[in-house]
């Protein structure tokens, strides 16, 4: 289990999620922020942190939230590991309800 971040981050970005992660598990998509499964460690700082409320633990996930919940899956699988945000940058796509292609 991890951390998801759902349709309240899109077009929003704040990255205040992004400077509480103690180890730099969080991408930028084209309009949305991503959590790797991977490289988290659960210890949560990010969720109080971001100021649209649109981070949650997995089996916390709103129902109505739940599509998002495959999103960093998807995102991952197209980007891989590569083993922290800031090795990469922004991403030109998203994945997951409302995706964008860049």
């Amino acid at each position: 289990m991890t951390y998801v971040v759902t349709g309240a981050c899109t077009d929003v970005l704040d990255r205040a999620c992004v400077d509480e992660c103690p180890v730099d598990c969080i991408y930028e998509g084209a309009s949305r922020m991503y959590i790797n499964a991977e490289e988290c460690v659960d210890c949560g700082a990010c969720e109080p942190v971001c100021p649209v409320e649109a981070i949650y633990y997995e089996d916390d996930v709103p129902t109505a939230m739940a599509p998002f919940v495959g999103a960093a899956t998807d995102f991952f699988a197209r980007l891989g590991n590569p083993g922290g945000a800031a090795n990469v940058g922004k991403q030109a796509y998203d994945c997951g309800p409302a995706a964008r292609e860049g």
